[in-house]
């Protein structure tokens, strides 16, 4: 098998540029051994959130693009900050299906499906998107964990496949732009404003199917999908035609008061979704992964992307996460084999957590942020409590102008689940190894009512209704 990364042939075994990473050395083994443990690796307090490269962090105002996608129209720039991994040959799909739950069966060509991957035990790598471009072709987008796992295994098996990797535009090789260009469009007025980019109504498609279409000669296609539960599409081509398409977009939009997102509205928005961004991966503790460790270099995803917050433990395994609590059950298929398969039909009758969307008192929030809050975003693992026991963990909290809340994507034992269930959110910084994980350390207490996730109704209720 040869693949190849970044446009270069690589033979087998050689080494891959993965998110940042130059050299295969060290391994994301070498780094736990020197700092004792996973979590002496991975607890970082104080970690700054993530946001997507080369955007602007404002176009206009933080506030008013969080708002865009629900009150009029949003174009949102999507090219910079995922890893493309393209996936090509006659064994493309027996790769896939042996490394995923995903059901290959009833995958069209031009169909996108959340791809799940797990390890033996049944917990989640990463989810991506994976497209299906044509019979024996792919792509993988999104956080680069996901991708490792594939190339990994592609490597390493009997497969007759090759491969592409496009890293993001923070750590690719040279500086130079992607492979390709994704512009979501959505909100209410977005139907009005693609007729008008496109002189009609594009071909009728289902959610996260495809169509192929044409603006000004640029062929590109159009998928039914948008973060914030609006309706939509994202429109994906190659990037030498992305600033034109862009430009036809936002000069059509001017008349619909099109707002481009930046950076920080970007990072928050997919919050009332019911998107968990880049849970922990469940690959560091099983033994029988520590090959795949020594793989991974240290400087990637996996290596670098810290755990911080009030829900502090030794035993990294607490922060794994099944696809059943991500609410990935129904992309599960057990009409193949693959990896973790019999973990995840166990699994599936013991989901012990739910995940649910807090909304956190108003009066508790302005005395921790102010009168007039800045904008806030945080990815830690804050530690949901009730009567002073430890129930849940949040994994997404942001401040939302346009609700003016802040909500907390977050997984509670099922028990606390139910809408309406007062929680209380203990807000602040566990400084990690070798403090008392039970310790106060002057933790805030936030009360916070428990509400559905998806929050947004039209995207619990309507957003994959066709």
């Amino acid at each position: 098998m040869q693949r190849k990364v970044a446009g270069a042939a690589v033979q087998p075994g050689g080494s891959c540029t993965r998110f940042g990473d130059v050299s295969p050395q060290p391994s994301l083994q070498q780094g736990i051994d020197q700092a004792g443990s996973p979590i002496g690796l991975l607890w970082k307090p104080n970690s700054e959130p993530w946001k997507p490269p080369v955007l602007p962090d404002e176009f206009v105002s933080w506030g008013r693009e969080q708002g865009a996608a629900y009150q009029g129209v949003a174009l949102s720039d999507l090219s910079h900050h995922m890893r493309d991994l393209f996936i090509e040959g006659p064994d493309a799909t027996r790769l896939l299906s042996d490394v995923s739950a995903n059901n290959y069966e009833s995958f069209q060509i031009g169909q996108a499906k959340q791809f799940v991957p797990v390890t033996e035990r049944g917990w989640i790598v990463q989810d991506g998107i994976l497209m299906r471009d044509a019979e024996d072709r792919y792509t993988l987008s999104g956080p680069p964990a996901s991708q490792n796992w594939v190339l990994y295994h592609g490597e390493r098996g009997d497969y007759a496949v090759s491969f592409r990797d496009d890293p993001d535009s923070q750590f690719r090789p040279g500086g130079g732009g992607p492979v390709l260009f994704r512009y979501q469009v959505q909100g209410p007025r977005a139907p009005e404003l693609v007729e008008r980019v496109f002189g009609g109504p594009l071909p009728e498609t289902r959610f996260f199917h495809s169509a192929p279409v044409t603006l000004n000669g640029h062929e590109l296609r159009a998928l039914r999908h948008g973060m914030a539960g609006q309706a939509g599409y994202e429109f994906i081509g190659d990037y030498v035609d992305g600033e034109a398409v862009k430009q036809a977009f936002i000069e059509a939009g001017e008349e619909f008061g099109l707002i481009q997102v930046g950076a920080l509205a970007y990072s928050s928005n997919g919050i009332e979704s019911g998107w968990i961004p880049t849970p922990t991966p469940g690959i560091y503790t099983d033994p029988d992964l520590e090959p795949y460790r020594q793989w991974l270099g240290l400087f990637t995803l996996e290596g670098q992307r810290g755990l911080h917050g009030t829900w502090f433990s030794e035993d990294l395994e607490q922060y794994y996460v099944s696809p059943y609590e991500l609410g990935y059950g129904r992309s599960i298929a057990f009409n193949h084999d693959f990896i973790g398969r019999d973990a995840l039909e166990q699994a599936k009758h013991n989901v012990s957590r739910r995940k649910v969307t807090l909304v956190l008192d108003a009066g508790d929030t302005r005395k921790l942020l102010g009168e007039a809050p800045d904008f806030f975003l945080s990815y830690a693992r804050y530690r949901i409590e009730v009567d002073s026991t430890p129930v849940g963990m949040t994994f997404y909290t942001a401040y939302l102008a346009h609700l003016d809340r802040i909500l907390a994507l977050s997984l509670v034992a099922g028990e606390h689940a139910e809408p309406g269930t007062e929680v209380t959110l203990v807000y602040g910084e566990h400084p990690g190894p070798g403090h008392d994980p039970n310790g106060k350390f002057d933790f805030k207490r936030l009360r916070a009512t428990v509400r559905p996730a998806p929050y947004n109704e039209f995207a619990r209720t309507q957003y994959r209704a066709d």
